[in-house]
Formats: C-alpha cells, sequence, structure tokens
C-alpha cells in the first residue's frame, strides 16, 4: 500500500468531488453543514489511514485533528444521518471505479462473522438479514464478501450475501461480458453455472478439480493461472487484517453497509494508484 502524507487528503477530495454528482438545491430548509463530497473524503481517509472501526471514533477524530481542513463538520446526529444518506452515493462511486473491463479475473469469497458464533442467536442488529454460512474454518454467523479481482489485485467485481449464499451462485454478479476467463477454487467448478456462464458473458471458467474428482485435464496455461488463484487471498488478507472489514461494531445494517463501503472504496483508489 502507499504511504500517505496529510496533504494527500486535498488530493483526495478533488479527485472525489470531480466524480460526485452536484445536488440541486431546494429552496428553504437548512442545509447541511458539509457537503457529500467532503464526508465521503473523510470516510476513505480514516479507512485508509486509521482503521478506525466505528464512526463515533471517526466524527472525534475529525472534530479535533480535520477542523481546518472541513471546518462546518456538525453534531455527531446529524453528522451520523448524513454517513447513512450517502451510502447510495459511495456505492455508486466504487461501480464507477471497479476495473470492471478486465479479460481475466480471480473470484472468490470470505466470511464477514457480525459477532462471535456462541452470540448468534442473540445479535440483533442485523437480525433477519446475516445468516449461518461454513467455510474450511467452521461455522460463521454475518455476511459473505463475493468478488473477482484483476491479476494486480483490483477489483472487478463485489457482492455482499448473507452467510449462507454458496459462492457459484453469485457468479453472474461478479463477472460480465469483458471476462474471458475467469479462476476460481472447485465451489465454481460445477459444469451447470459454468455452461451458463458460458452462454451469458461468453466466459470460460477455470478451478481445480473436486476432491471427488480423479483427473482433470488442464493445459500449462491453465495450471500457471491456478497457481495464481491465491492473488485474491491476499486482497482479502489486506481488507480484513489491516483495514478491519470485518466489525461487530456497527448499531444499524446501514452502519454495516457504511463500514463496508468506505473500506472497500478505500482499498480500490490505493489499488488504482498503485499502477
Amino acid at each position: 500500500m502507499l504511504s500517505l502524507q496529510k496533504h494527500h487528503i486535498v488530493d483526495l477530495y478533488c479527485w472525489i468531488d470531480d466524480l460526485v454528482p452536484k445536488k440541486i438545491l431546494a429552496i428553504g430548509g437548512r442545509p447541511t453543514a458539509l457537503s457529500d463530497s467532503e464526508l465521503i473524503t473523510m470516510l476513505i481517509w480514516n479507512a485508509l489511514v486509521l482503521h478506525q472501526r466505528t464512526i463515533k471514533d471517526m466524527f472525534r477524530f475529525a472534530k479535533t485533528h480535520l477542523a481546518n481542513d472541513f471546518p462546518n463538520i456538525s453534531k455527531y446526529g446529524a453528522f451520523l444521518k448524513h454517513c447513512h444518506r450517502v451510502t447510495p452515493l459511495m456505492f455508486a462511486l466504487l461501480e464507477r471505479i471497479l476495473s470492471s473491463s478486465e479479460p481475466i479475473r480471480i473470484m472468490d469469497s470470505t466470511m464477514l462473522p457480525v459477532c462471535k458464533l456462541e452470540r448468534a442467536d442473540n445479535h440483533k442488529v442485523a437480525q433477519g438479514i446475516a445468516d449461518f454460512g461454513k467455510n474450511h474454518q467452521g461455522w460463521h454467523f454475518g455476511f459473505k464478501l463475493h468478488a473477482s479481482v484483476s491479476l494486480k489485485g483490483k477489483l472487478c467485481g463485489i457482492a455482499l450475501t448473507p452467510a449462507s449464499v454458496y459462492d457459484a451462485q453469485v457468479i453472474p454478479k461478479i463477472l460480465n461480458k469483458k471476462t474471458k476467463i475467469a479462476v476460481g477454487d472447485s465451489h465454481y467448478g460445477a459444469s451447470v453455472m459454468g455452461m451458463k456462464i458460458w452462454k451469458k458473458y461468453g466466459t470460460f471458467i477455470i478451478s481445480p478439480p473436486h476432491y471427488k474428482q480423479t483427473k482433470k485435464i488442464a493445459t500449462p496455461w491453465q495450471v500457471r493461472l491456478l497457481n495464481i488463484r491465491p492473488k485474491i487471498e491476499s486482497v482479502f488478507d489486506v481488507l480484513k487484517e489491516h483495514m478491519n472489514l470485518v466489525s461487530s461494531f456497527p448499531r444499524s445494517v446501514f452502519g454495516y453497509l457504511v463500514h463496508y463501503i468506505r473500506i472497500l472504496l478505500g482499498y480500490q483508489i490505493m489499488a488504482l494508484c498503485e499502477e
């Protein structure tokens, strides 16, 4: 990841302000203290530099250390509501900067628990949305991030689902017609889904043999692509271990969305800057 200096927050704001559509101000009413571009800049900057886990911590840091850059920060209640309002805008911004034209992608999923497994029955914040799911590490309760990335680690397609959703079901959401080859683990090797994706996108899916298979033919270039597949694991490692994507602190579903999207945005911006 690139090292950031304090003055880079101005560069980040200018870049975001150019991409975010401008509001048509209504006649009457009280204007927001911060513009949408300013708030999104603060959320992404915090994800890149401080990795704070709660919006309240971000608010306190901004009031203390970013007052010169953003002098019109409102009270916490209004700040929180504004974070929720700009969430769809951040999703649109992320969709705009995804590397959606990459012809070769690596795809996988990772669990995003919202609490410890023993507390799942008492979890109220994401009740009815989060679910139980199992991977090689065991059972989890929460969500699942499905993603496809380029060979250089840039995000190409993402989808957030309950943890119970099977990986292969989400393939149509993380690929498109620009994708010529998609590489995944054995969960993506079902022949029915492979044929569906070939007819829909013209995409050829490469996956290792299922544990029940004794043989599977592969050319040398397919083997080389399968050996590159752990690249997506390094992307998930950065998101979860270094940028704190997994969290149990949000107190609403919108809080989880704000948390996830600001970190994914921050990662993608840094990945694009490293080209």
